[in-house]
């Protein structure tokens, strides 16, 4: 099947094993003193490991390969997928007497498939694209991070296709004056966080920029 799958230039690379650490289904090995993948089949296509190589020998080309072998890669780990794992969270109960909290969504619609490139409230905006579970996993979530900006979100491990070209028409066709990214701890985020990084050079645009992750429990982690 044709299919979008990571290509590692063995020349470029240094050695370094940041990728082989960061791919999480073990697809990429050490060969050599350079990053080889092995595993066509244990490959997602989401590209956790781009961000993690200093230099730049990773990138994404579509060719003829394996289907990713999710159950494969389940029984070579011996364990479930770390964003799809099960885990019980306890909190201490909350008064039913607290007041409500209002939205702070400014614009519609929010998927960054259904999102439009060009649209008045895009301009001067402070962008936030955010993986879909940060909202319901950190509690405060409107109040710190979608009030005041236009807010995009998405999920790389449940949608097909690749979010950074369209995101890179919306930064290089609108007034965007910073980009935020949200994203869970869980290794498929990776995907989300790569995709605005990759529009972010595409649109050709110098705009600052920052990563925020949120762990399954709702806590922040430090940058």
């Amino acid at each position: 099947m044709i299919r979008k799958i990571i290509k590692i230039d063995e020349e470029t690379c240094n050695g370094c094993g940041a990728c082989a650490a960061a791919c999480h289904e073990g697809a990429i090995e050490m060969i050599g003193g350079k990053a080889r993948l092995t595993r066509e089949d244990y490959c997602d296509g989401l590209g956790d490991c781009l961000p993690s190589c200093p230099a730049g020998a990773i990138s994404f080309e579509e060719r003829e390969a394996p289907a990713y072998d999710h159950a494969a890669v389940l029984a070579a780990q011996g364990t479930g997928c770390p964003g799809a794992r099960a885990a019980a969270i306890q909190r201490k109960p909350v008064s039913a007497q607290a007041a409500p909290v209002s939205s702070q969504l400014s614009q519609w619609p929010v998927q960054i498939k259904l999102a439009p490139v060009k649209a008045p409230y895009f301009s001067g905006a402070k962008l936030l694209v955010a993986a879909d579970c940060t909202a319901y996993a950190y509690g405060n979530f409107h109040q710190e991070f979608i009030r005041g900006h236009i807010t995009l979100i998405g999920c790389p491990k449940l949608d097909e296709g690749d979010y950074a070209e369209k995101l890179s028409q919306i930064i290089a066709g609108n007034d965007i004056k910073s980009v935020t990214i949200a994203r869970m701890e869980v290794p498929c985020c990776g995907g989300l966080e790569n995709a605005v990084k990759r529009a972010l050079q595409e649109s050709g645009k110098f705009i600052p920029w920052n990563v925020v992750t949120i762990t399954t429990d709702g806590q922040l982690l430090d940058g």
